[in-house]
């Protein structure tokens, strides 16, 4: 004889087996969109390439696909450009991780902070809106003076950039905690340290995991503007981008693009990842 729990789990196995199914379906009918796009996007560069080519003779302007996927899989004429390149992503993902990783501590415990009190918030929210105002170009030369223009001075651009996203968002999820459940803790006499690790904090997850996915886009932009403004040093990305584009190297300064890009979408991604991970259980993190 069939009992209720076993229908029940039966039902069960059927229906996540479905979604499983649908799931996968959805998966193999989106992949070729971007690849399609993608292929788009590179007849319309190689018609681009053609007009400056033939017609005005300035191929460097935007040369051909082939040539800048030429001098990303080996040395070109300039021998030493293929090694210049991976030695500056080395030092720029340093940079960017570095800066993360800061942001990240600077930003969770500024919105900590502020979402203890609302005059704290009155208080110290401003700050964090003039931080991300303040044109960074306007601050190198203090930067510089005081810290030098070496890898500290880029990590602190980096963390002047990325900073913003990881406050805002953790603000946001730390005060949108669940009313009833504030309130409960209240009545069980929960102190407010508790109150921080066991509630806001679990359900601010999906919002800090927003934010860290915004930072770490920024991060990699925070790294090469710094690697642009302070130019002494090592030299990352944004130097490598300034000196390809001095000397007309078409190609390879089209390469170093876009291996600043994979760059900025591949920690964009790494961190989309670690948030499915964490929350993606019981929350839709897309």
């Amino acid at each position: 004889m069939v009992t209720l729990q076993e229908v029940t789990e039966r039902r069960t196995a059927r229906a996540t087996s479905i979604a499983v199914r649908r799931t996968k379906k959805r998966a193999r009918a989106q992949w070729w969109q971007p690849v399609v796009v993608l292929a788009l996007l590179v007849g319309v560069w190689w018609l681009v390439a053609t007009y400056y080519d033939k017609s005005k003779g300035l191929a460097f302007l935007v040369p051909y696909p082939h040539l800048v996927l030429q001098a990303l899989a080996h040395d070109t004429t300039q021998a030493t450009f293929n090694q210049e390149l991976w030695q500056a992503l080395g030092r720029s993902t340093t940079v960017a991780l570095t800066g993360l990783a800061i942001a990240i501590v600077i930003g969770v415990a500024w919105a900590v902070v502020m979402s203890q009190a609302k005059w704290l918030e009155r208080s110290l929210y401003p700050y964090a809106v003039v931080l991300q105002c303040v044109p960074i170009l306007a601050l190198v030369p203090l930067i510089g003076a005081l810290f030098g223009y070496g890898f500290p001075s880029r990590v602190i651009v980096t963390v002047m950039i990325a900073l913003f996203p990881m406050v805002s968002n953790t603000l946001f999820g730390l005060q949108s905690t669940d009313k009833g459940q504030r309130e409960l803790f209240q009545l069980q006499g929960a102190g407010r340290g508790t109150r921080l690790a066991k509630l806001q904090l679990p359900a601010a997850m999906p919002s800090i995991f927003v934010g860290l996915r915004t930072s770490a886009g920024l991060s990699v932009i925070g790294a090469i503007v710094g690697d642009q403004f302070f130019q002494r040093g090592n030299p990352g990305l944004g130097v490598l981008i300034q000196v390809t584009a001095s000397r007309l190297m078409g190609p390879e300064l089209y390469a170093t693009i876009i291996v600043a890009s994979l760059l900025g979408v591949a920690v964009f991604l790494l961190f989309g990842l670690l948030g499915r991970l964490a929350v993606g259980r019981w929350y839709d993190f897309s």
